[in-house]
Parts: structure tokens; C-alpha cells; sequence
């Protein structure tokens, strides 16, 4: 619930439209009472046949005959009590003491109808067809008025709710884009998939629901027990007795509803996740025949949320009934109730005061249909429930994420800009994803500014996971990573990573033009320096010839429009543009055909003079632009030095030369 209300909170910033939502809610409300309120000049024209002038001179006329008994009432008890016995008193007092309150009402009636005269002489006719003209017109009138404040409420409310949604998720996607990069695993990034989709959408709807029907519903359930409350208050805490017991039953329902919403949205990320799994390797299933396998794994996840959707329905569909009941209860103790005092004409129930004057057929059918008039917004409440605990139950979720912050990040009052120059060195370090298993263990290696450094070893021994704490996309658990003598964690993350260009085996290309794609990165670069950096990297030729709309070509998804070779070509030329001081290729060359490889090996042989680079590569090819080879197996750095040196000294680089070099043969 507190996750709820802090988004409540967000939506209360745009004060102006709240307010003028809650102001139409209010008139809405005030009309929605006023129109149950004609029933008394409808009962009175229809049922007498009398318009509103003789109604209110009938009204002053009676009131004045029973204030003229209830006086002479008084006077004859005052009268007894003076030559009453002692124990004849407490009657003669009790009874003088009644008949002066009902004489007190009976005058406040008649001052109501003297000031309530004028009023109906000035506007309505002294005819009772006419008066029922002028009472319906009233009536239609109000219900436009009604309505249009409605729509105008509703269309309020909808810009609320799209607008806190519109600043939650930006808030989500930059606080997601800060999270550490082992957030973005499958699982994960599937979980935030459907957070960013389907419970920011169930949070739209809670505050809409909240500042729609939750606001407006409860103010025409006031209006209309104020009309019942003038009719008379006591009778309306007479048989709302039951009111308790409604809203005891209904918040347990609640409870039951959250609960299972949460359940239902952890099992729609689990659906999410299978999906892009499947659709992600639809290549894989298809070439080993797993469509059955997929389907009866889909199938088991789905079913799953089916029974969580049954339950939900289930326990929605309770809230109905209970409230009708409870509703159909408290309408036939107040029609009983009323019944009784009308046809009586007693102004006590079970001992107790109802009114102070004997209700009239006329007010009683007004009482009847205020409480009619609070079923319809009690009822539509209780529809809101599911919608509100969805919408607590996705901002739980929600703010789990929120809250998070990132393992990597800026320390307070980080150095300033600081150009490498010097070198990088790696200082004891260690490194794990899981504390049971090291990945980087006692790692110690110096790279001067300048060098070319390759990394080769056997699969999953920590090439990669090295090469990714210099952007600091992870920290070491121990030890340290120095830039010209200056741990990374004191540097400003932005600082740190403009001098870094990467170039990884997996190509990304975003689905935009040829010429963002390579501007990415260098949002201030001009078209003649993409240009150049494409030269450079042996790309603009392709472009220009190959591709129908040259550098304002869209490569689709993932660069899915272009051969492996030329994505390759335009991620280095978009790490060309950068100009980095510090150059990164992992396995950059490992999935692309010959013919590319020779070329960006000539690019790459320009490019990372006068720059720091590290090489992760399993292909003996790329050594040569190496100016030392360090070698890693199992988290350990085994040896550092040439090719030559590691020949003759190294078993694991001899090994691994000799399969290459086979596998070239």
C-alpha cells in the first residue's frame, strides 16, 4: 500500500487537473442527490394532484393547527402540575417536556415553509400539470448538466493517470539503464519486460480508478446520505447497522485480491520469458524438433495462469453478491422501519426517536430513494477493488525495482576528468558472480598506454570478465583497477567510459539509419566525421554502393538488413569515431568470413596505434597485432610476453596455438 500511495503522491503534483477533476466529481455528486431529490415534488403533484403553492400553504397550515394543540397541550400539563401529587409529576413533566419539543420542530417547520413560499410562488406555476412540466424539464436539464461534468471528470482523471504513467516509466527505463549489467541477464531482463508493460499499464488504471470512481462515487454516496440524513439522521443510523459487516467482509476480499494479483503478475513474467526465449531461438527449436516440448512447456506456464486469473475471478466475483446482500439487507430494514412510521404516524422506533415530526409518504419515498441512490456508487466501488489491489500489487513490484541501487556507481565527490596517458594496471584482483565460484583470482598485469594487448585462453576463463571491469561494468571484490595509478571506482563513470570504445563479438546495431548507428556514441559528430571514420574502417564503399539509401539506410533490428561482416565493419567505425583512448575488441573478428577479417585487420592495425587495446580473441590471426599476449585458464593469469616467448615457455599458449594452427590447416 505505501508504494501505492507514493504513486498517488506523483499524481498529485499536477495539482490543477486533480482538482478540477475532484470539482466536477463534487457538482456530479451534488446533481446526482438533487435529482433523487425531485421525487418529493413528483409524489406531491402526482399522488394529490396539488401543485407546490397549495403543497407549501397545506404544509404552513398543518403545521400551525398541531402547534396550536401542542401550546394548549402544554398549557393544560403546566396547569395539572400545580395541584399534582408528587408521584402524579414525573408523568405531567415527561409529557409537557414532549409536547414542547414537537412544538419547537412544529415551529421550525413552519418557518422553513413561510421562508420556502416566496421561492415556489416566484418560480413555479400555480398548476400541478405545469409544475410536473417544469419538475421533469428540471430533471433532464440536471441529468445533461450530469453528465457533461462527468465526461469532463473522466477525461480529467485519464489525463492523470496517463501522465503519472508516462513519468513512472521514465523513471523506470533511466533507472533501469543505471542498474549494474547483471540486471540484463534472461531471466531478469524478461522479469522487466513485463514490469515495464503489463503492471505499469495495472498502475495506470489503479489511478485512474482512484482519482475517477474512488473520488467521485464516495461524494454521491455523500450527497445522497445528506438527503437521507434531512429526512431524518436517526433513521439513517438505524438502518445502516449493517454497513459495518459489508465493509468488514469486503476488505478481507481485498487482502485475498492483492495477494493473489502479485501471484498472477510473477507468473505472467514467467510467460514472458518463455516467449522470447522461444522466439529468440525459434532457429534452435525448429532444427532439433522441439515444437512439441515448447508447446507443452507454454501450455503448463499458461495453465498456471489460468488458475491464478480463476482465482482472481473467483474471489471479484464474491464482491458482488456480498455487497447486495448487504445492500437488499439494509433497504428492507429501512423500508420496514419507514413503513411502519408512516402508516402510524409515530415518531419513535423500538423506544427510540426517529423524527421529531411524523414523516409523510412524500419524505419517506424521498429517504427510500436517497438509499437507492447509494447502491449505485457502492456497487461501482466495489467493482474497483480488483483494479486498486492489481494496482498495489504492480507498484510493490514496481518500486522493488525503483528502489534498487546500482552495486556500480559514482562515490561521492568522485576526481576529476583524468585522460589516460600513463597505464592500466590490474592489482590483486579478484572477481565472482556467485560467491562460491571465482571467476578472477589473483589477477596482477600492467598495460602501458600505447600497447596492444591480446587475451587468449580456453572457453569461460575469465577473458571476458576481465576485459569487462575497465568500463567498470563490474567492480572487483578485491584488489583494484588503476588508471595512470588511480583506482577506477574514484573516477566519474561518464569520465571513465568516453575514453573506451568496445567492439564485441555480438554486433549491436540499433534499428535506425546507417548514419546513427555510427554516430552513436558521438552525438556531436558532424557528417563529414562519420564519413571519415567509415573510411577508415573500410565501410564506406559498401554503403554507399551496396545499400539502396547509402548512410540513410535503416538496417533493421539488430542490423538484421546487413552480412555479419559489414555490422562488424560499422560498430568499428562507430568505435573509430570515438576515438577512444582505450580500445576493447572481444572476439570481434569470430564470426565473420575471411575476406572481412583481412580488412578490419588492416583497419584495426592503423587504429590502435597511439591507444591502449585489448584483444580477446581465440584466433592466432589476430595476434599479430598484438604487442604481448597474456594468457588465462580458470580465472589465473598463467603467463604474459610475445608470441615468441610463449612458445618456447608456455604448455597452455603451445596447445592452443597448435589447435588453431590445425584448425587453419
Amino acid at each position: 500500500m505505501n508504494n501505492f500511495v507514493r504513486v498517488l503522491r506523483m499524481a498529485l503534483r499536477y495539482r490543477w487537473t486533480v482538482g478540477c477533476s475532484a470539482a466536477c466529481s463534487l457538482l456530479v455528486a451534488c446533481l446526482w442527490g438533487s435529482n433523487i431529490g425531485a421525487v418529493y415534488p413528483l409524489v406531491q403533484v402526482c399522488f394529490h394532484g396539488q401543485s407546490m403553492h397549495a403543497w407549501v400553504d397545506e404544509k404552513i397550515d398543518t403545521a400551525e393547527e398541531k402547534a396550536q394543540e401542542l401550546r394548549v397541550k402544554i398549557a393544560r400539563s403546566n396547569a395539572k402540575l400545580k395541584t399534582a401529587k408528587p408521584e402524579e409529576k414525573p408523568e405531567l413533566e415527561a409529557t409537557s417536556s414532549s409536547a414542547a419539543s414537537r412544538l419547537a420542530s412544529e415551529e421550525d417547520a413552519i418557518t422553513r415553509y413561510t421562508w420556502l413560499k416566496p421561492l415556489i410562488v416566484r418560480y413555479l406555476p400555480d398548476d400541478a400539470f405545469r409544475t410536473l412540466v417544469y419538475v421533469v424539464v428540471a430533471l433532464l436539464g440536471g441529468t445533461l448538466v450530469k453528465a457533461s461534468f462527468l465526461t469532463i471528470s473522466n477525461v480529467l482523471v485519464d489525463r492523470v493517470g496517463n501522465l503519472v504513467t508516462f513519468d513512472l516509466r521514465k523513471r523506470f527505463y533511466r533507472r533501469t539503464l543505471r542498474m549494474d549489467l547483471a540486471t540484463f541477464g534472461d531471466s531478469q531482463t524478461n522479469d522487466l519486460l513485463s514490469r515495464f508493460t503489463h503492471d505499469l499499464e495495472q498502475v495506470g488504471h489503479g489511478i485512474q480508478t482512484v482519482f475517477g470512481q474512488v473520488v467521485r462515487e464516495p461524494l454521491k454516496m455523500a450527497a445522497c446520505l445528506a438527503g437521507a440524513a434531512w429526512v431524518s439522521w436517526r433513521l439513517l443510523l438505524f438502518v445502516l447497522v449493517v454497513a459495518p459487516i459489508a465493509a468488514l467482509l469486503i476488505r478481507r476480499l481485498a487482502k485475498s485480491l492483492k495477494k493473489a494479483n502479485k501471484r498472477a503478475m510473477e507468473q505472467m513474467a514467467v510467460l514472458y520469458n518463455i516467449l522470447i526465449e522461444t522466439l529468440h531461438g525459434i532457429k534452435v527449436v525448429k532444427a532439433f524438433t522441439m515444437e512439441r516440448s515448447e508447446r507443452q512447456r507454454f501450455h503448463k506456464i499458461s495453465k498456471q495462469c489460468y488458475r491464478r486469473a480463476m482465482r482472481i475471478s473467483v474471489v471479484d466475483r464474491m464482491i458482488n453478491p456480498v455487497t447486495e446482500i448487504m445492500g437488499i439487507l439494509t433497504f428492507s430494514v429501512a423500508l420496514l422501519s419507514g413503513a411502519y412510521l408512516v402508516l402510524s404516524k409515530q415518531t419513535h422506533l423500538f423506544g427510540i426517536r426517529m423524527s421529531e415530526r411524523p414523516l409523510d409518504l412524500g419524505s419517506m419515498l424521498v429517504f427510500f430513494g436517497m438509499l437507492a441512490g447509494i447502491s449505485d456508487p457502492w456497487r461501482k466501488l466495489t467493482e474497483v477493488f480488483n483494479k486498486t489491489q492489481k494496482a498495489q500489487a504492480a507498484c510493490d513490484r514496481i518500486f522493488q525495482l525503483l528502489d534498487r541501487e546500482p552495486k556500480v556507481r559514482d562515490q561521492r565527490g568522485p576526481r576529476p576528468n583524468l585522460l589516460h596517458e600513463r597505464d592500466l594496471v590490474f592489482e590483486n584482483v579478484r572477481f565472482h558472480y556467485q560467491p562460491e565460484q571465482l571467476v578472477l583470482e589473483e589477477i596482477n598485469l600492467r598495460i602501458a598506454f600505447g600497447e596492444t594487448l591480446a587475451i587468449v585462453g580456453p572457453n569461460g576463463c575469465g577473458k571476458s570478465t576481465l576485459a569487462n571491469l575497465i568500463p567498470r561494468f563490474y567492480d572487483p571484490i578485491e584488489g583494484a583497477v588503476k588508471l595512470d595509478d588511480v583506482d577506477l571506482r574514484e573516477l566519474h563513470l561518464r569520465d571513465l567510459r568516453r575514453q573506451i570504445g568496445i567492439v564485441t563479438q555480438e554486433t549491436l546495431l540499433f534499428d535506425d539509419t546507417v548514419f546513427n548507428n555510427i554516430r552513436y556514441g558521438s552525438p556531436q559528430a558532424t557528417r563529414e566525421q562519420v564519413i571519415e571514420a567509415a573510411r577508415q574502417a573500410h565501410a564506406h564503399k559498401f554503403i554507399e554502393s551496396k545499400l539502396e539509401l547509402g548512410y540513410e539506410t535503416v538496417v533493421g533490428s539488430q542490423g538484421s538488413r546487413l552480412s555479419g561482416g559489414q555490422r562488424q565493419r560499422i560498430a568499428l567505425a562507430r568505435a573509430i569515431l570515438r576515438d577512444p583512448r582505450i580500445l576493447i575488441l572481444d572476439e570481434a573478428t569470430s564470426q565473420i568470413d575471411l575476406e572481412s577479417e583481412q580488412v578490419i585487420h588492416q583497419v584495426l592495425e592503423q587504429f590502435t596505434r597511439n591507444r591502449t587495446a585489448i584483444i580477446i580473441t581465440h584466433r592466432m590471426s589476430t595476434l599479430t597485432l598484438a604487442d604481448r599476449i597474456a594468457v588465462m585458464n580458470a580465472g589465473h593469469l598463467v603467463d604474459v610476453g610475445t608470441h615468441e616467448q610463449l612458445l618456447g615457455r608456455c604448455d597452455l599458449y603451445r596447445r592452443l596455438y597448435q589447435i588453431q594452427f590445425r584448425e587453419a590447416g
